[in-house]
């Protein structure tokens, strides 16, 4: 008998008839034997209804009253599946996220969880009992309610999870698993069998949207075992573990290839090449509030420099201001921007111990034309940006080159140096 926390995000409890196939799907894990609490969030569309209320009313609301009103969607959702269960013969109770004693800080609208008081949950699993919890909400010390942020059910499946000793976290949603890519760009994307913690947060951070990167950060942390898994059609889903040391054959060089479309790119040219310049530059910005991404500068001959880096999108005409005023101050010789750019990420563990994966993936975009305008790279990721419109034609060619759409062992195959020199295009076609 294993303990298993499954969470429903808001289209797998989207309606009435939704939440009773939820309910058959839980009833089954417990038929298997297993102890079951169950993670929901709102419905769909149930908290963007609520914001909307609250903006009309006030269109700047206080965040404590924000949480208390919000917090109401997943507490309609865990009564109504606790009575779907109930009527099945299958005893169920809910909670809210106080009820449980979810501790958070008190950043309302964005908290963070402190600590789990799990003894009641653990009772009522001692009794046969599946415990329906509110994801996405919790309470302070001081007895107000607070939520997590968008996407804060899952951080709320994985710390129970954590905090139960659960044997599986699974995560339920409108996909059957982690892919190579958006299979609504490449068809051919192929389903994960698995996926390490760290290649996850690479992915999520890099624009995959299948889970909260807080959740994946958790889930690490305390070593909770993930599964992503289709509320809708019978699957193994993906599983989001530990890389296994013992067989890294078996890895994958290349496990996806991530998307962001919100990257604007902004460049301060002819600055004095300097101590400190950099700080003048990028301070304000981050003082704006604004996340600088990719960072580059490079230096010329007549002792001035360029910096270069990314920010989302919806912050590019502020950081441009900032720019225009910091660079006349600085004395550059223009601030140059573009916001419609994109980031493209190659991301996977066995680049570790596989030379060549850059050059791969140079000359897989060099021979569709695609100019690189920058250039990013960690331990297991290569992320570059180009233009906006060849966002789909690179993911294709890169899915294509590192032969994705193949099982592992084949696409490790295509990734050897032999095959990668057999592959390589004639020297002019590099740009």
């Amino acid at each position: 008998m294993a303990l298993i926390v499954q969470k429903y995000g808001g289209t797998s409890v989207g309606s009435p008839e939704r939440i009773e196939h939820v309910a058959e799907k839980v009833l089954a894990a417990r038929r298997a034997g297993h102890q079951v609490v169950v993670v929901v969030s709102a419905m769909s569309g149930e908290t963007d209804r609520l914001l909307e209320l609250a903006r009309r009313i006030d269109p700047d609301p206080d965040p404590r009253e924000l949480d208390v009103l919000l917090a109401t969607g997943e507490q309609v959702t865990i009564a109504l599946l606790s009575m779907a269960l109930q009527r099945r013969g299958c005893p169920a109770r809910s909670y809210t996220g106080a009820q449980v004693r979810i501790l958070t800080d008190s950043a309302h609208t964005k908290a963070r969880i402190r600590a789990i008081d799990e003894a009641r949950v653990r009772r009522d699993l001692a009794r046969g009992t599946v415990v329906v919890v509110a994801g996405f909400q919790g309470v302070d010390e001081e007895g107000h309610i607070t939520t997590l942020g968008r996407g804060g059910s899952d951080t709320t499946a994985v710390a129970l999870a954590a905090a139960l000793g659960a044997d599986e976290c699974q995560i339920y949603t409108d996909v059957d698993g982690v892919y190579t890519t958006d299979p609504r760009i490449e068809p051919r994307a192929r389903r994960l069998e698995r996926i390490t913690f760290e290649e996850m947060l690479e992915m999520a951070s890099l624009g995959s949207k299948v889970l909260q990167i807080r959740a994946v950060e958790f889930a690490g942390k305390y070593n909770v075992p993930l599964r992503v898994l289709s509320t809708f059609q019978e699957g193994p889903g993906t599983l989001i573990t530990y890389e296994d040391e013992e067989a890294p054959m078996e890895q994958p060089v290349i496990s996806g290839i991530a998307f962001n479309r919100d990257e604007a790119m902004l460049k301060v040219v002819g600055v004095p090449d300097q101590p400190g310049v950099a700080a003048r530059i990028l301070g304000p910005v981050g003082e704006a509030n604004i996340e600088v991404d990719m960072i580059i500068q490079n230096v010329a001959e007549d002792a001035t420099a360029d910096l270069t880096f990314t920010v989302h999108r919806r912050d590019f005409r502020s950081a441009l201001g900032i720019l225009e005023r910091v660079a006349r101050e600085l004395g550059a010789r223009e601030v140059k921007g573009d916001d419609r750019i994109v980031k493209v990420s190659l991301v996977g563990v066995g680049m570790r111990s596989h030379a060549g994966i850059a050059g791969t993936m140079f000359r897989a975009l060099a021979r569709e034309g695609i100019n690189i305008r920058m250039i990013s790279t960690s331990e297991i990721k290569i992320s570059v940006v180009v233009d906006e419109k060849y966002l789909e034609l690179a993911v294709r060619a890169l899915h294509e080159a590192f032969g994705l759409d193949r099982p592992p062992e084949e696409a490790r195959a295509q990734g050897s140096p032999e095959a990668r020199k057999a592959a390589e295009p004639p020297r002019n076609a590099l740009r």
